[in-house]
């Protein structure tokens, strides 16, 4: 996620690093590089315009020439502009009945059944009680889609009679009343392009629902188109917010920077992959500090406590300040590491944490052969790894599709992790100066 615009910005900012103070000519050079990073990246250049005169206003102010850290403020400057671009603070949902309707709208192909799929299951582990309804009847097989994805998260999709979207949507209305649901989410029928035909069918739609929330579900790769689309449906619709998709292919980041200054509307979630799980809340905060290289920790602690079994993370915790911990606890860890995705786990790292060499694919590669080695293991042998003797060594080589050496190098790691372990437990490690 933005690893284009992040890479030139931080070339901008090194390049003023170290110049003790900045000049005017500094700035201007600086600001200069910043406004080209932005329209690469597909910023709707009303947006970068103001922006950047902003920018300059107050990176020229008496504060910023007179600081002994310029390029810290000038930073600071960036990064405030970027979030009061994108809103300031993140936007609720806002469920105000029972059920609560919401009402997913935009162009085919924007990933608007998927992400129904997505909102239901995030609404889900919010403790809701949610209902998709399957309201788009012109794509093919778009209906069965979301059948698939409702059994994939165990929520019911009502399809009615799979013909007529505005008779659907009347008998799920009842349905959901009758049958306890908090929140309905109709998934309406996208377009290739939009027409008189779509926005009356929509129109009619949400007036039947009265939905507390009408949110636009765009593409992020489509760039400037998003925005002009956006500006259609809500002059027809006054759509409540967006939802971003496909943010983790190779967009450029401009729609997430320009929709809520060319709409007034904000973004709510972003749709970061293509597992059921892969949306997430939209904080204006956060983004502009992955944008800057400053990493997103915040919603890595969030999606660690999310995904990671939390009782086994203390006995695993307990257990390492105990020097007992074993190749079955570091397996257990494994695991939660890849069932999270060590690519989201790194992109969420600040920059100082990444290496331009990074190698995601060996790092999940090592992780999978980690993982066969210890799976080739007895449980003894996993739990007293010192008996593993050569011969055992050959066995779990063989079983695991790897080489003498790999064992030899993952249990030289575990002894080094069992002493530091001890060293620990007996206050042998000094705390770091400055933390």
């Amino acid at each position: 996620m933005f690893e284009a615009l992040q890479e030139k910005l931080s070339k901008v900012f090194k390049s003023i690093t170290g110049k003790g103070r900045l000049t005017e000519k500094n700035i201007s050079d600086a600001v200069r590089q910043v406004k080209l990073s932005l329209l690469e990246a597909d910023v709707n250049y009303k947006v970068v315009k103001q922006f950047i005169d902003e920018v300059k206003k107050e990176a020229l102010g008496e504060e910023v020439l007179k600081s002994f850290t310029p390029e810290q403020q000038f930073i600071k400057i960036i990064r405030d502009k970027l979030v009061q671009i994108m809103g300031e603070k993140s936007e609720p949902l806002h469920l105000n009945k029972r059920p609560s309707p919401i009402m997913l709208v935009g162009l085919q192909g924007s990933g608007k059944t998927t992400t129904a799929a997505k909102l239901a299951n995030l609404l889900k582990k919010k403790g809701k009680k949610p209902l998709l309804v399957a309201a788009d009847t012109y794509r093919p097989a778009a209906i069965d889609q979301l059948v698939k994805l409702g059994k994939m998260i165990n929520v019911e999709v009502f399809t009615g009679d799979r013909k007529n979207p505005v008779k659907i949507v009347k008998e799920a209305i009842k349905h959901a009343k009758d049958s306890i649901y908090d929140v309905m989410i109709v998934d309406t029928a996208g377009r290739l392009h939009i027409d008189e035909q779509m926005m009356d069918e929509l129109v009619q739609i949400k007036e039947i629902l009265d939905p507390d929330e009408i949110l636009l579900v765009v593409d992020a790769m489509t760039g400037q188109d998003a925005i002009n689309s956006a500006k259609a449906f809500d002059e027809k619709l006054d759509i409540t917010g967006f939802i971003v998709t496909k943010m983790d292919g190779d967009a450029r980041g401009g729609v997430i920077l320009s929709i809520r200054y060319i709409t007034g509307k904000p973004v709510k979630f972003i749709g970061v992959g293509e597992k059921v799980d892969a949306l997430e809340e939209f904080h204006p905060d956060r983004v502009a500090s992955r944008i800057l290289g400053m990493g997103d920790v915040l919603s890595l602690i969030e999606k660690i406590e999310q995904e990671m079994d939390k009782e086994k993370m203390e006995k695993t915790a307990k257990k390492f300040m105990q020097a007992e911990f074993t190749l079955e606890d570091f397996l257990d860890q494994i695991k939660q590491i890849r069932k999270m995705g060590i690519d989201k786990i790194i992109e969420m790292l600040p920059s100082q944490f990444k290496t331009p060499d990074m190698d995601l694919a060996g790092s999940e590669k090592e992780l999978k052969k980690i993982e066969a080695i210890i799976n080739s293991m007895t449980p003894e042998e996993r739990r007293k790894p010192h008996i593993i003797d050569y011969s055992r060594k050959k066995r779990i080589a063989k079983g695991s599709g790897t080489k003498i050496q790999d064992i030899n190098k993952l249990l030289r790691s575990y002894d080094d992790m069992k002493k530091l372990m001890k060293r620990m437990k007996r206050g042998k490690i000094p705390f770091i100066k400055g933390f």
